[in-house]
């Protein structure tokens, strides 16, 4: 039996209501508008979240599941003397659903390929208990929204090499780090005597 037929015999839903507006947080002000966490299998994030908002329009449930989130987190990291961002999978195995809880909705979700069930059932067949607003807020902060975080390599006594500047495949010892600069101050030798350098990130990799 297919998706149509399946959801013809389902008991019939009223009316959706116009989608309500979400403050910053990402909670919506529409009581019935929650937050769902979905199990899928690891690596599959990206696979389940596409699967499941084609679904979700060729089945016309955008007035019952309106967002589909991977949870990542955002770095900075300097690698081969390049400064990139990178974005990380938060809880792997996991995808957020912002959903209303209704027969239809639950039927669509659960059954797309890659999702092996919701998080926080009570038992077989019940439904799943959405996330808790705070819960929510701290996700979706985690996810980008603020300054991505730096992801630092070095500490103090480190030995160092130099790989661009003027002081090329010079080697040293990291003797302080400015974070928020991006930078660090190395005592290198030169001519005999060690002498602090300062030098970017991206400028230094570690030996």
């Amino acid at each position: 039996m297919d998706d149509a037929q399946n959801l013809s015999t389902a008991t019939p839903q009223p009316a959706p209501a116009p989608p309500a507006s979400s403050d910053e947080g990402g909670i919506s002000s529409d009581p019935d508008r929650k937050w769902y966490v979905i199990h899928t299998y690891s690596g599959y994030e990206n696979k389940v979240k596409a699967n499941l908002e084609r679904r979700i329009k060729s089945m016309g449930m955008q007035d019952y599941v309106f967002r589909v989130l991977v949870p990542t987190d955002k770095e900075v990291e300097f690698k081969d003397g390049k400064r990139r961002e990178v974005e990380k999978k938060v809880y792997p195995g996991y995808v957020l659903v912002e959903m209303k809880m209704t027969d239809q909705s639950w039927y669509v979700v659960r059954n797309t390929q890659g999702v092996t069930g919701f998080v926080g059932s009570p038992g077989a067949g019940e439904k799943p208990l959405p996330l808790g607003d705070k819960e929510v807020k701290t996700i979706l902060k985690q996810m980008g929204i603020e300054t991505p975080k730096l992801k630092i390599d070095f500490k103090k006594g480190d030995r160092v090499k130099v790989t661009s500047g003027p002081f090329f495949e010079f080697t040293g010892t990291v003797d302080e780090i400015d974070a928020s600069k991006e930078r660090l101050r190395a005592l290198i030798s030169i001519f005999g005597r060690e002498t602090p350098v300062e030098l970017e990130f991206y400028q230094v990799e570690k030996i």
